[in-house]
């Protein structure tokens, strides 16, 4: 499969391509600077300069247009304002729905956020960006043409992941290793029958495949 990464120079982003890459797929990541390229391409991926915040639908839907999967795993990152918060993990995570539609790609998985909810609370800039995964969440959910799963991870660590995880509509809090979500991305790429779920993740005692196929019910 060819599946395009919105935010594909991100931590959990590089993990997914690497693993997409080595399963045979052809992973490609959407990145706003271009010297973050060779990063991606010895992750065994495609980069593809393209500045969601600036970008057209059209734009973002010709690089979409012979993909097999979308995910969104873009986010404003640390150190950014309330504005951003609202202009990249919503503003960006619609405006790349809708040019999977636009490009007739189904297949749509967003990372998202425990704890995301659009009427959260708060003035704080965690605050917002809650509410901002929120949003996004809500749009996606709405939108028939998509087959789409959203996957909200616990705290994220960069501890080796165990392959062993607690895969829910709801968990609870605890933390999860960003190669434990990489994995769990993949194996929702190639499950599609978790379309139309939201998914809590985070560590357990399931191994990563067989967490994925009990929400999937297979």
């Amino acid at each position: 499969m060819r599946i395009v990464i919105a935010g594909g120079h991100g931590q959990i982003a590089l993990r997914l391509e690497r693993l997409l890459s080595a399963a045979g797929h052809e992973p490609a990541g959407l990145i706003r600077n271009p010297a973050q390229a060779d990063d991606l391409r010895a992750a065994g991926a495609e980069p593809i300069v393209l500045d969601l915040e600036s970008a057209t639908v059209e734009m973002v839907a010709a690089v979409l247009q012979d993909a097999d999967a979308a995910v969104f795993a873009a986010g404003a990152g640390p150190g950014s304002g309330v504005g951003r918060k609202d202009s990249v993990d919503r503003g960006a995570a619609v405006l790349f729905a809708d040019a999977a539609e636009r490009a007739g790609v189904r297949r749509y998985i967003v990372v998202s956020s425990m704890g995301a909810d659009s009427t959260h609370p708060g003035d704080e800039v965690f605050d917002a960006y809650l509410r901002a995964k929120g949003a996004a969440d809500d749009d996606v959910r709405a939108r028939e043409a998509l087959d789409w799963t959203i996957l909200r991870p616990g705290m994220l660590t960069n501890d080796a992941g165990t392959g062993l995880v607690r895969l829910e509509a709801s968990t609870g809090r605890g933390p999860i290793s960003r190669d434990d979500v990489a994995a769990t991305l993949s194996e929702l790429l190639d499950t599609p029958a978790t379309a139309g779920l939201t998914l809590e993740l985070i560590s357990g005692s399931t191994p990563v495949s067989v967490a994925v196929k009990d929400v999937a019910g297979n």
